[in-house]
Formats: structure tokens, sequence, C-alpha cells
């Protein structure tokens, strides 16, 4: 990047910092916002109740698949153009998904919200490398987008349910528009485009296996959640996922411009983080997905206060990220606070296995909440920090998009394991039991209960891991060392 782009940039800062945390939002919110509307889309398109889960995996699909792909292409075509090219593409899939007339209608344009999230996400990261110099100041901005990303997917379950209680469910895809359109125009204004005079292609098998062999991991989970485990297809398409990334990972170690260079994930640092924010992924997605089932048929709350039963955990999310990098990175250096943040995931996830069918919001649900967005805010906003840990600047925008590749991968493997989980569990109390409504509102908690049980060992298990192979970093030198901080596009995964 030449002098003239730095300064450019540096003095513009912090529109570019509201700019990109504008994008990371809408981003966010889609990811979280669908599923309040799903109900009431289903009624309106007149799907069966075995098509509606391809509204919420069809964009986890193409998201997870593409991410590479997407943080590649900004890498060597230039970040404001990929980055317009997302906004103004998601703006598009999002008014024919809204419009849409029928269930393939809103899954094509599901599907393109994935594919240009997937290009968007990773360049509204590494924009922000270019855009802040290194120390105190980067470190707030990152704060302060960790908060806004962090934060949304809550924002989204609210939200989403005011539009389809009030309006209709066609607003929480319409919504998009307010944010992608002048998130393009600001693009077109504020940031400068590299000149890249090493341009050179794009890594086509790379691509291709990368892609297939993730399409084929969330498919093949997918499969395994609304199948079984044993059924063909599953078995086929994980088999088929493990074939590909193998092939994948030999690809990359040969060709002269690899997808993914491999020295991203070699260093211990980086690759310790991906370990942790897929740990994160499985663990948590049993809290969001179950209490948001726990909440509406247990306790009978509505959609609008569902919503607002998830604020608070986006407030300790916030706090924790906020605290970790302005002051607890740069003192105790990230290994202790990933530890940390696991046990403390492991303890929330103790408290909400203690559920009742008589347990109130206050007692029983929210001390797991607050607790666990310490945790998450902890593990991510540690994680997102050492993933990107002296990367070479060339390689910010595709280390960003394994951030998200390892998030998205993390959501659907937990999907499949504690759904299978939750179902036997369920199964197992009601079996031999009279099938009156008490039975059957015990057993579902019985189900949940084993799901956060599951939970609380992977999060212990992996305080264990990363406490055995991360490596010990000085908290002052890596704050003066901080390169591209990568920030979720969900801290909390969708509930399905």
């Amino acid at each position: 990047m030449t002098t003239e782009t730095q300064s450019s940039l540096q003095d513009r800062r912090w529109w570019v910092l509201a700019l990109v945390g504008v994008a990371q939002l809408m981003v966010v919110l889609d990811s979280t916002i669908v599923s309040i509307a799903l109900p009431s889309a289903q009624h309106a398109l007149h799907f069966s109740t075995e098509l509606r889960q391809w509204v919420i995996t069809t964009y986890a699909l193409a998201f997870g698949s593409l991410l590479l792909v997407g943080g590649r292409i900004g890498d060597l075509f230039g970040r404001k153009w990929a980055f317009i090219g997302g906004a103004v593409g998601f703006a598009i899939a999002s008014a024919v998904g809204g419009a849409a007339q029928s269930f393939g209608m809103l899954i094509a344009a599901r599907t393109a919200q994935g594919a240009f999230a997937a290009i968007l996400a990773p360049s509204a990261l590494a924009l922000l490398t270019t855009t802040f110099a290194e120390g105190e100041e980067r470190n707030k901005a990152f704060g302060v987008f960790a908060g806004i990303a962090s934060s949304g997917a809550v924002l989204g379950l609210l939200l989403g349910g005011v539009l389809t209680q009030l309006l209709s469910w066609r607003y929480c895809l319409f919504v998009n528009l307010a944010m992608a359109i002048p998130a393009a125009i600001g693009g077109l204004v504020l940031l400068v485009n590299e000149d890249r005079t090493d341009r050179t292609f794009l890594d086509t098998p790379g691509m291709l296996t990368s892609f297939g062999g993730l399409f084929c991991l969330v498919y093949g989970f997918s499969s395994a959640e609304t199948h079984a485990w044993g059924a063909p297809l599953t078995i086929v398409m994980l088999i088929a996922a493990g074939v590909l990334l193998a092939a994948f990972v030999v690809i990359e170690s040969r060709v002269s411009n690899p997808l993914l260079p491999l020295r991203v994930i070699a260093d211990r640092a980086r690759g310790g983080s991906f370990l942790a924010i897929a740990i994160a992924g499985i663990a948590s997605l049993g809290a969001f997905l179950f209490l948001t089932y726990y909440m509406q048929e247990t306790l009978h709350d509505s959609p609008i206060v569902t919503g607002l039963s998830f604020m608070p955990i986006a407030g300790s999310i916030a706090i924790a990220a906020a605290a970790t990098n302005l002051a607890l990175l740069s003192r105790l250096g990230p290994r202790p606070l990933m530890v940390v943040g696991s046990l403390l995931g492991a303890a929330a996830m103790v408290w909400l296995a203690q559920l009742t069918p008589t347990s109130n919001y206050v007692a029983g649900v929210l001390p797991g909440l607050i607790i666990l967005g310490f945790a998450l805010g902890f593990m991510y906003g540690t994680a997102y920090f050492t993933s990107t840990y002296q990367v070479d600047h060339q390689d910010a925008g595709v280390a960003s998009a394994l951030v998200d590749t390892m998030q998205q991968a993390g959501g659907a493997v937990g999907a499949a394991l504690l759904s299978t989980i939750f179902a036997s569990a369920l199964s197992a109390y009601a079996r031999g039991k009279p099938h009156t409504q008490q039975v059957l509102s015990a057993a579902a908690v019985h189900g949940y209960a084993a799901a956060f049980w599951v939970s609380a060992a992977i999060f212990a298990g992996g305080a264990l891991v990363l406490a055995v192979t991360f490596p010990s970093i000085n908290g002052s030198d890596a704050a003066g060392a901080m390169p591209t901080l990568a920030t979720p596009t969900a801290a909390i995964p969708t509930p399905a």
C-alpha cells in the first residue's frame, strides 16, 4: 500500500470503522433474524416442515463453503471492490428473498445471500488492517467492532420477532436494504483500493476442493440432524468431505498461489485459535438452539419476548470482548483468557442443565446466559486476535475468512451432535410413559439438559486442550504486534 493511500485511510479511519461495522452487523443480523420469521414464511409460501430447515441451511452452506474463496478474492482483486460488490449483491438477494412467491425462489435468494456474505465479510474485516495503525488505537477500534458484531446476532432475534409480529416476515429480508445500500455507497466514497501489481490467478483446484469439502461437511452434518448418522447420504457426504479436504491440503502444499497458504494455520497460536473458535461454536450452539425452544414451548414466551430474553448475553459478550482487547490481552496474554473462557462456558452449561419445567427465566435462564456471554467474549475476543497474530499482510483476508469458516463448521457439527443427543434423551425419558402434556414437557427439558451436559464437557475438554497446546505469548509483545483482528460474523450461532 502506498503512503498516500495509507494517509487517506488514516484521515477517515473512524468513518471506515462505522462503515464496516454496519456491513458486519447486517451479515450477523441475517444469520438469526430469519429464524424467528420462519414459521410465518412457511405458512405464507406453503412449504412442508421437512423443507423449512433449508431456509437456514442453504445460507450456511453457501456462506461456509465460499468464505475461503471470498477472502482470497479480496486479497487478489482489492478489498474495496470486494466489499462494494458483496454489499450490492447482498442487497439484491435480500430484495428477491423478501419478494419471494415460492419456496424455490426463497431458497435461491438465501443461497445468493450466503455467497455474497462470503465475499463481504472477509473484506470488511481485512479492511481494518489497512485503516488503523498498530497499538492502542487499533485495539480500541476492534473492541468497538467486536462489540457491534457479537451483539448483532441477539439483536437479530429481537428485530426478527418485532418485524414478524408487527409487519410481515418479508421485512426480515427487506431490512437488509437499509444497511446494504448505504454500505455500498459509503464504500465508494470512503474506501481506497490497493494497487495489486502482483495479482495472480485464483487457485482453481484449491477453490473446487475447499468448496466441495466444506459443502459436503456442512451438508453431511445437516443430513445427520434430519435423518440419522447411519443414513447412506450422511455417510457418503462425510466421507467425501474427508477426501476432498485432504486433497485440498495436498494441493495447497504444492501450488504456487494457494487459496489457503498453509503458513496461516501452521503457527501454533493461529492454529489453536481456529480450534478454539470451532470448540466454542460446537458447544455454545446448544444454549441458543435449546433455550429458544425452552422459552417458547416450555415457558410459552412470544417471539418478541424470546428475543428480548437473549439481550443480556449481548451485553456480557460486549463487555468481555472490550475488556479483552483494551486491557486483558496486553497484561495476561491470550492463553489464560482462552482457558478461563472455556471453563466459564462449561460452568454456564452446567447451570443451564439444572433447568426444569417449572424453572423461571430470572433465576434459571438469565444467570447461565450472562456467564456464557462472558465465556464467549473472552474466547472469541482472544481467538480473533491470535487467529491473525503476525499474519502476512497479503494473507489477512484469507485468515479472517478462515475464522468464519471454523465458526460455521463448528455450528454445523454442534447442531447435528446436540440435536441427536437431545432426540435420544427425549425418547429414552418418554419410553413407557403416558404421552401426556406434562410428560412430554418433562421429556423435552430432560433432552435439553442432556445436550447442555455434553456442551459442558466439550467446553471443559477444550480448556484442557488449549492449556496444553496453545503457546505462551507475552501480553505486551502480543499487543505491540497487533495484526488484523478478525471478528465473528456471528459470535452467537443461529438457532435452527
